[in-house]
């Protein structure tokens, strides 16, 4: 179902839009549980993708990419507002605010892989949308673990990076965040150079074992 352009474009986009969208949103849920409401005051804590888009990063270059045989996804959203002087607990939530983009996305994967189990089942398939809709939360399912495992790489300005400050001592810290600037080179230079590949592995290991643990605890077809 996804060998011609515009029907791979009508499957991937709505899951990848989703996915920005909830990565932000979890940063912004996160920091507003810390004691910081500066997302939710610019009217970024909110599930509408409206607020969150960037025009090249959401829209132009990911439909390019959906568009093209390639299979490697990339995008960005606008970064929700955070103001770290908030916090109740600066650590803890310099932390946890950076892991709750990925988490989310882990999240949204795992949920992806049960909704394919699920409407993969004899009952549903009596329903016209069943089979797109699925097409939607298979593509969903590496898209998000894609999402969450390269923002943990462990450099800045990405979560990982900023996970890893968190815990650093503050001349350290002030140190690794120095690196930022060589960091956006060296991802340029990673993704130009196929180099990022490597995540190709986890990341098909990951969707595989979700959608295997989905289909034994929910049932249905093994095939999409």
């Amino acid at each position: 179902m996804q060998d011609q352009p515009l029907e791979r474009l009508a499957i991937q986009f709505v899951p990848f839009l989703l996915a920005m969208v909830a990565h932000e949103y979890g940063h912004g849920w996160m920091a507003k549980r810390f004691g910081d409401r500066t997302a939710e005051n610019a009217g970024r804590l909110t599930m509408n993708p409206w607020p969150h888009i960037d025009i090249l990063g959401t829209l132009i270059l990911p439909v390019l990419n959906m568009l093209s045989p390639s299979a490697f996804m990339f995008g960005w959203a606008k970064p929700v507002p955070i103001d770290p002087r908030n916090f109740k607990r600066l650590r803890p939530g310099l932390f946890l605010v950076a892991f709750a983009g990925p988490g989310v996305n882990l999240l949204l994967a795992v949920i992806s892989a049960f909704a394919w189990a699920a409407l993969g089942r004899p009952s549903m398939q009596e329903f016209q949308l069943t089979e797109g809709l699925r097409a939607m939360a298979i593509a969903s399912v590496p898209l998000n673990f894609s999402l969450a495992l390269f923002n943990l790489l462990p450099m800045p300005p990405l979560d990982g990076g900023r996970m890893i400050e968190s815990i650093l001592p503050a001349r350290l810290a002030g140190r690794f965040e120095n690196l930022s600037r060589f960091s956006l080179v060296l991802l340029v230079v990673l993704f130009m150079s196929g180099a990022l590949k490597f995540l190709g592995g986890p990341i098909r290991d990951a969707s595989l074992l979700s959608l295997g643990v989905a289909q034994l605890l929910v049932g249905g077809p093994l095939s999409q």
